[in-house]
């Protein structure tokens, strides 16, 4: 089952990023910025283990370049 925007906390998104070669980049306060060779940054919110608001990981998500599918995992679920 597929996660979709609901239930992602920081942890998640980091562990996602990694996998996607994003390092850590900087840290103001309680914001961590995530970049890639391709010198895009996503700032990402940690306020302990509460999970995201859905318009704050779009936002995420648009600062990636990774398309929403490969975030939620649509096109690695196989039809059954």
């Amino acid at each position: 089952m597929s996660r979709r925007l609901f239930n992602w906390t920081f942890t998640d998104v980091e562990k996602f990023l990694r996998k996607k070669g994003f390092w850590l980049g900087n840290v103001e306060g309680s914001h961590y910025y995530y970049v890639d060779s391709k010198s895009h940054i996503v700032q990402v919110p940690f306020h302990g283990s509460k999970s995201l608001k859905p318009k704050t990981l779009k936002g995420m998500i648009r600062q990636s370049g990774i398309p929403q599918d490969i975030w939620l995992d649509r096109k690695n679920k196989k039809k059954t």
